[in-house]
């Protein structure tokens, strides 16, 4: 199965940081067994302050400031709730 792009969304917030989001559906293997493949992004002052993807090899992960942890990836709907729910904490701490 050829990966299908089913979300890509880039766009500029209130605060002139940039908010991307790419979903590919692919075929399920060890390190993606949910089946997707994705990236999401945001960028404040030309750095990654957030992100969540599942690099090849990486498995599921979060990006937070200099931090990475693992992350339990459940679904589109709330990986995406939890990126935008990232957000609005970072943008609180700033």
């Amino acid at each position: 199965m050829k990966a299908e792009l089913i979300i890509h969304n880039k766009a500029i917030d209130e605060h002139g940081n940039t908010v991307e989001i790419k979903l590919w559906a692919v075929e399920k293997s060890s390190d993606k067994p949910h089946g997707y493949k994705y990236s999401l992004v945001y960028v404040a002052d030309a750095k990654r302050v957030i992100g969540y993807d599942n690099a090849e090899q990486k498995g599921d992960h979060r990006h937070f400031g200099d931090s990475t942890e693992p992350y339990t990836f459940t679904g589109i709907n709330q990986l995406i709730r939890d990126f935008y729910g990232d957000i609005v904490s970072y943008n609180r701490g700033k």
